[in-house]
């Protein structure tokens, strides 16, 4: 079995080379000076056992891969980069090749299932970093991370089997989960907080705003008779982990944090807090406080805003009833 992993920055970097560190044929599929670094010096992966950098097959399309009969596509780009991803893998691979969502948010595989016959959601719980092209930081060990996996919208399978026993093989904790959308709604309760890094920084006083988004959102997920996993069968499930230092690396904060650190100019909030407010207009859910978040971290990447531009009182403030829409530009923005 052959490994396409579609999105190699953290997350699929940091897949992508434990599995090619265990044996396992992985092509990247990578854009931008992350490409062009892994061509020429390879892939740079630092954990908390050290760091190796490993020679990698790395394209910048799918068009450059010649694909075949036991390839698995596991999707890792951000959630805002999916259709046009989608939409260049189907021209190439086709309809039959599985596909796994390796991805947050729950979006990610309804979209994917409009064109594929096979689809698999995966859960992701796995600390990493990218903010240097050519280099990925995985925080956690011995274990690398947990990447629990499920047909989508449920079930198992031979194939699925097979991916986790790999990924199991790889230092990961991998399961298969004929339920796994439950566990995918819960984490993306979790989420709904990477927008608030990437707006007010990670020294904020955040306990008010996360409380209130994740209050709009269990009245939705109520509304919308969602299936949801509870707090502790995740906890129990991610317990398994153990974060750990890297030494000389700091932890970073959020994916979308980074995206916004590393002045990508998009982030995959319409897709965390934006499945919210559209939950909430679907059922009638007033959820003021993603909905401000969700148009403040646009504008935040959009405009280069760094993140600690605005405080977690002023969103509140916001999205109080009788505020306004936020502004177009970027009043309220610090150094």
């Amino acid at each position: 079995m052959r490994y396409v992993v579609y999105g190699a920055g953290g997350i699929g970097g940091g897949i992508g080379a434990e599995l090619q560190r265990h044996g396992y044929e992985v092509v990247l599929i990578a854009r931008g000076d992350h490409l062009e670094r892994m061509r020429r010096q390879g892939l740079t992966l630092r954990t908390p056992a050290g760091s190796e950098t490993l020679p990698v097959h790395a394209v910048g399309h799918p068009s450059e891969i010649e694909f075949r009969d036991d390839d698995v596509v596991i999707l890792a780009m951000k959630s805002q980069d999916t259709e046009a991803a989608l939409e260049d893998l189907y021209a190439t691979a086709g309809p039959s090749v599985p596909v796994l969502c390796a991805q947050n948010g729950v979006e990610n595989e309804r979209r994917a299932a409009r064109r594929f016959e096979r689809v698999y959601g995966t859960l992701v719980f796995m600390p990493a970093t990218y903010l240097e092209p050519g280099v990925v930081l995985v925080h956690c060990d011995p274990l690398r991370g947990v990447l629990d996996s499920g047909r989508y919208p449920h079930g198992t399978d031979a194939l699925l089997e097979t991916v986790c026993a790999d990924l199991e093989a790889s230092g990961f904790s991998a399961r298969p989960d004929p339920a796994i959308m439950r566990l995918k709604y819960r984490k993306l309760l979790g989420n709904l907080g990477n927008a608030v890094q990437a707006v007010c920084g990670l020294d904020a006083p955040v306990g008010d705003l996360l409380r209130a988004l994740r209050a709009e959102a269990h009245a939705c997920y109520e509304a919308a008779d969602i299936d949801c996993a509870t707090a502790e069968e995740l906890d129990t499930r991610v317990s398994i982990l153990r974060e750990t230092k890297i030494e000389g690396e700091a932890r970073a904060g959020s994916s979308t944090w980074q995206s916004v650190t590393r002045g990508q100019g998009t982030v995959e909030t319409d897709y965390l807090n934006g499945e919210v407010v559209l939950l909430g207009a679907l059922h009638g859910v007033a959820t003021p406080a993603n909905r401000i978040l969700q148009q403040l971290a646009e504008q935040g990447a959009r405009e280069g805003l760094q993140p600690g531009w605005m405080t977690p009182d002023e969103i509140l403030d916001r999205a109080s009833p009788g505020a306004g829409a936020p502004p177009a530009g970027g009043d309220g923005a610090g150094g």
